[in-house]
């Protein structure tokens, strides 16, 4: 089995640190996606839920299509919220995003060493890539 990283270079993180990760690693048709926060350029970018929960996705769903995998891929998606009263309005986003293609979850709150509101990460699979 081959291992294929995405942005094994690491990215910039706030206050234009370098991250010491991949931004995803595709192995066995399954592609796993770090998680992302609303950041662009390397700084997050202000605003509610709403608006950083759009941006985490798109990030995810950049590198997704960079890697050849689209959203009815997603098998799974891991997410944070700093608190529990943006769970709704996360959960409209989250229904906008996937609609006929809803995947596995788990949603959790709990702190971040990022200074947003959410983070998500995602795992998809392709059987013809496996």
């Amino acid at each position: 089995m081959t291992i294929k990283r995405y942005g094994a270079e690491g990215g910039t993180g706030t206050g234009g640190q370098k991250l010491p990760f991949s931004r995803a690693v595709e192995a066995g048709g399954w592609l796993r996606v770090s998680g992302q926060t609303p950041m662009t350029d390397g700084e997050v970018v202000e605003g509610g839920i709403v608006e950083q929960t759009r941006l985490a996705f798109d990030n995810c769903l950049a590198i997704m299509h960079e890697a050849g995998y689209g959203v009815e891929d997603v098998v799974h998606v891991t997410a944070v919220l700093t608190d529990a009263r943006y769970f709704s309005s996360f959960n409209k986003v989250f229904a906008e995003i996937f609609g006929d293609h809803p995947p596995a979850r788990i949603c959790s709150v709990q702190d971040l060493v990022v200074d947003c509101k959410v983070e998500v990460d995602v795992a998809c699979y392709r059987a013809d890539r496996a």
